[in-house]
């Protein structure tokens, strides 16, 4: 049994609006290169989004290049070079020339090999402030285990948490101190469980963190590290998988490494990010439930953000289906393109109010690659579909635009309207607008 939980975003639209996978387009994933602020990677239902410019144009890439398909959505991770990993069922792929080559890690080893990774299903991922690069595989036909690399994913070793029944879903360096590693996972036989490993020696040895009794789970016992504090390695937080039914999450907060859990928040969506915030509050970001905060260093409970203003339209949080923090303290999150945000890539400093960076209208094209090159070969030819289907003008002549405020309108903005910040519908209005809602999607993949 092989299974992926992977989070898709959905409209309601009409048909035609689909993209070839089924899903509603859609962006749920934001991940950011250390050390260099112009470098965004958007992860959305149709592909990936890279800006090198800080958001203000985005270039795509389609699936089929990065190595998947399907209602699948990877992990991504950046290293400070450059190089882009992205987790999938038959392996690590990466990019070392920004996205236009992608090859699998380990692929030259031969099968059986300990240190090979290549055609095994890799599901989680991180990078070390070292440049160490950390996955996790769950893979159903054999053991599973932890890996790193320290060579900027040319090579892996099994960091010493093998298992025949465990798949191991989520691993987390710690910034401030790298040789502290957690890692989750679950089985379902003998006995459904969830498992917290630690290890303060870089894998050389690691220590089953037992959670309390007073935990709760899902009908499957699924439990992520969501955050690491980057000052603090004994301050993290887990969140567990539809522990709060039909749909919501529960988010259980450690001070101790681990050793002892208490619960912060229980939400009625699935909780999308957890972002340590440089002021030292902690957001949880939902889409349908909101954003919840909590004081600053973290304590107590966390409250749902929003203000009420008399006479005047109420503020809100956009519907954020992805939820990161810059270097500088900007937040960067995923809004709903259409109603009610308006905005498939947002920025702000105060949570309560955002500017637009980006929507799908404003696409700059596929990625720019040489003739030859996988996302040249395969990007090009869909790309006058995806450009017909959103309707595609080009970037804005002025970069971002506020939307502390919803338009006062009851669809999106017309194509062709006066303004540089404004975003037209997809090609000749098939789509139908709809309130974002969020889709768990279990999909069980054939061994």
């Amino acid at each position: 049994m092989r299974r992926a939980f992977a989070l898709g975003l959905a409209c309601v639209l009409a048909p035609t609006a689909a993209l070839a996978n089924g899903r509603a387009p859609a962006t749920n994933g934001v991940f950011l290169q250390p050390g260099d602020d112009q470098t965004l990677l958007v992860r959305t239902t149709f592909g990936l989004l890279i800006s090198r410019d800080a958001g203000c144009t985005f270039r795509w890439v389609c699936e089929k290049s990065i190595g998947y398909g399907g209602e699948f959505d990877p992990k991504y991770a950046i290293a400070t070079d450059g190089t882009i990993f992205a987790t999938t069922f038959t392996g690590l792929r990466v990019s070392r020339d920004g996205g236009c080559t992608w090859v699998t890690a380990t692929a030259e080893l031969t099968a059986g090999d300990p240190n090979r990774i290549a055609d095994r299903w890799i599901d989680a991922i991180d990078i070390a402030p070292t440049g160490d690069v950390w996955v996790a595989t769950a893979e159903s036909a054999g053991a599973n285990d932890v890996y790193r690399s320290t060579d900027n994913g040319v090579t892996f070793a099994p960091r010493g948490l093998p298992s025949a029944t465990i798949w191991w879903k989520s691993i987390k360096v710690a910034r401030s101190s790298p040789q502290r590693v957690y890692a989750t996972g679950y089985q379902v036989a003998p006995t459904a469980r969830a498992f917290l490993e630690r290890t303060d020696t870089t894998g050389a040895s690691w220590t089953e963190k037992p959670l309390p009794s007073t935990f709760q789970y899902g009908s499957t016992p699924l439990v992520f590290v969501s955050a690491v504090d980057p000052t603090n390695p004994d301050h993290l937080y887990l969140t567990s998988l539809e522990a709060n039914p039909p749909r919501g999450d529960r988010l259980y907060r450690s001070t101790d490494g681990g050793d002892s859990f208490t619960e912060v928040l229980a939400t009625t969506d699935p909780i999308r990010d957890v972002v340590f915030r440089t002021n030292g509050t902690v957001l949880a970001a939902t889409i349908a439930s909101g954003t919840f905060e909590s004081r600053p260093g973290g304590e107590g409970p966390f409250a749902k953000l929003g203000e009420t203003r008399p006479n005047s339209p109420d503020l809100a949080p956009p519907q954020l289906g992805c939820l990161a923090q810059r270097a500088n303290g900007e937040l960067v999150g995923c809004g709903a393109n259409w109603q009610p945000d308006y905005m498939a890539v947002g920025r702000t400093n105060n949570p309560l109010s955002w500017q637009k960076l980006f929507r799908f209208v404003e696409l700059a094209g596929p990625l720019s690659c040489a003739a030859g090159t996988p996302t040249h070969t395969e990007c090009e030819p869909q790309w006058p579909a995806l450009s017909q289907q959103f309707g595609v003008t080009g970037p804005p002549a002025v970069c971002g635009g506020s939307v502390d405020a919803p338009p006062a309108v009851d669809g999106p903005p017309k194509k062709g309207d006066p303004g540089c910040c404004d975003a037209g519908a997809p090609g000749g209005g098939s789509i139908v607008l709809g309130l974002g809602v969020l889709v768990l999607l279990r999909r069980r993949r054939p061994a």
